[in-house]
C-alpha cells in the first residue's frame, strides 16, 4: 500500500510520507568517515563487527552486563529485525505484533514460516497500550512478542509501567520479547524512553544509528541479548552479509562522543519544533485531530470524515502531497494517515494548504 501511494505521486509533490529524517548526518560522524577513507585499509571486520564497537553498544544496554559477545553489527537494523526473527522463528510459531505496527514484521514472519498475531493499541485512546487485551491475545503457543518505542508508525512511546506490565506477562508465559528501539534517541518528553531490556531478560534489543543520526543509507544497526539467540543470528549474518559496512562501523565509534550527544540534542530540538508546528497548522487549517507524538517523527491525523485511508491519500496525491494511509499497518490506525515532520517549516506549511484544498472538494 505504501508502494502503491509513492509510485503514484507527481513530480513538484511535498513528501509528508517519509520515513527517514532530512537532516545531513552530523559532521562528527562525516569527518571520522572522511579520515577513515582516506587513511586506513578497510577490509571485512568479524561478522559479528568491529570489538570496539560491540563493547560501546553492549556497555549501553545494563542487561548485557558489558558482554560484546552478546551483540552483532548489523546492515541497518532492518537486517537485526530479519536477523532475529529467523534465527527464533520456526514453522507454525505464532508472534504477537502490535497494532498498528512496523509494516515489515508480518512480511518477515510469514517468510519465516511463522503467524502474525496482533495486540491492540486502540486508536480510540490514542494509540496507547491496553495491558489487558494484551494479556488476552498471549496465548500458550505464543513464541515471541513484538513492541516498538517509540512506534512507528503512531510515535507514542510504552511508559515504564506498560513495559513492566509486558515484562510481568511474559515471565509467566516465557515467549521472547523484540524491542524495536531503533527510534528511542528522538523523543519529545523529559527523559529518554526506558529500553524493554530493563523490564525483561529474554529481549532481544533492535538498534541503529539511522534515525537518531540521519545515518539511513550507512546501514548501520545492531541486535542484542540471548548469547544463544545472538550465536543462531550470526550464522544468518555471516552468509547475508558477512559484516556491516567497515567505513560506517569505524565512523560509529564517534557517536559515544560529547560532540555526538550535542548533535542528537540538536535534532530533538529541530524535529521538537517541527512536531509543534504541524500539529498546530492541522488543528488550525485543517480542524482535524492528530495524535501528540512522544517521539519518532510522525503523527497520525484521523481522516476517517473523508473515506479510507487509501482513499484520502490518493486524493492528496492529486494535490501533490504525499502521506502514507494508516491501514497500511494495520486495522486499528485504519481511517488515519501517517504523516511525516521529515521537512521544513516552508513544505509542513504548504503540505497543509494542499490537504486544505483536498479535504474542501470531498463530500463527507
Amino acid at each position: 500500500m505504501i508502494r502503491q501511494v509513492f509510485d503514484r505521486a507527481r513530480p513538484g509533490s511535498i513528501n509528508l510520507g517519509l520515513g527517514e529524517p532530512d537532516l545531513p548526518t552530523p559532521d562528527v560522524i562525516r569527518r571520522a568517515a572522511a579520515r577513515i577513507v582516506l587513511e586506513e585499509q578497510n577490509g571485512y571486520t568479524s561478522h559479528a563487527g568491529l570489538p570496539t564497537l560491540r563493547e560501546k553498544v553492549a556497555s549501553s544496554y545494563p542487561y548485557l552486563d558489558n558482554n560484546a559477545e552478546r551483540v552483532i553489527i548489523t546492515a541497518g537494523s532492518e537486517e537485526a529485525l530479519y536477523l532475529t526473527v529467523m534465527a527464533l522463528i520456526d514453522e507454525g510459531d505464532e508472534v504477537l505484533l502490535p497494532n498498528p505496527g512496523f509494516v515489515a514484521y508480518p512480511a518477515i514472519i510469514r517468510m519465516a514460516g511463522g503467524v502474525p498475531a496482533y495486540y491492540k493499541l486502540p486508536a480510540a485512546t490514542n494509540f496507547s497500550f491496553d495491558a489487558d487485551d494484551f494479556r488476552r491475545a498471549l496465548r500458550p503457543r505464543t513464541k515471541v512478542v513484538v513492541c516498538i518505542s517509540p512506534s512507528n508508525p503512531t510515535g507514542r512511546v510504552l511508559s515504564k509501567n506498560d513495559l513492566g506490565l509486558i515484562g510481568e506477562a511474559l515471565r509467566d508465559h516465557g515467549a521472547y520479547l523484540i524491542s524495536d528501539e531503533i527510534y528511542r534517541e528522538l523523543y519529545y518528553g523529559a527523559e529518554r524512553p526506558a529500553s524493554a531490556s530493563d523490564f525483561y531478560d529474554r529481549t532481544i534489543v533492535i538498534g541503529g544509528l539511522s534515525k537518531s543520526m540521519s545515518m539511513t543509507g550507512w546501514r548501520l544497526g545492531w541486535m542484542c541479548g540471548d548469547e544463544s539467540v545472538i550465536r543462531a543470528a550470526l550464522i544468518l549474518h555471516g552468509y547475508v552479509t558477512t559484516c556491516a559496512s567497515t567505513v560506517s562501523q569505524k565512523s560509529a565509534l564517534v557517536s559515544w562522543t560529547d560532540e555526538a550527544a550535542q548533535a542528537r540534542a540538536d535534532f530533538r530540538g529541530t524535529f521538537s519544533a517541527r512536531r509543534e508546528h504541524l500539529l498546530s497548522e492541522i488543528k488550525k487549517e485543517l480542524g482535524l485531530k492528530a495524535v501528540a507524538p512522544d517521539g519518532a517523527f510522525y503523527t497520525m491525523v484521523d481522516v476517517s470524515q473523508y473515506g479510507t485511508s487509501l482513499e484520502v491519500a490518493e486524493r492528496f496525491l492529486e494535490e501533490k502531497v504525499i502521506t502514507v494511509p494508516g491501514a497500511a499497518f494495520g486495522s486499528e490506525s485504519e481511517g488515519f494517515l501517517r504523516v511525516s515532520f521529515c521537512a521544513d517549516f516552508e513544505k509542513l506549511t504548504e503540505g497543509v494548504q494542499r490537504m486544505k484544498k483536498a479535504v474542501s472538494t470531498i463530500s463527507r
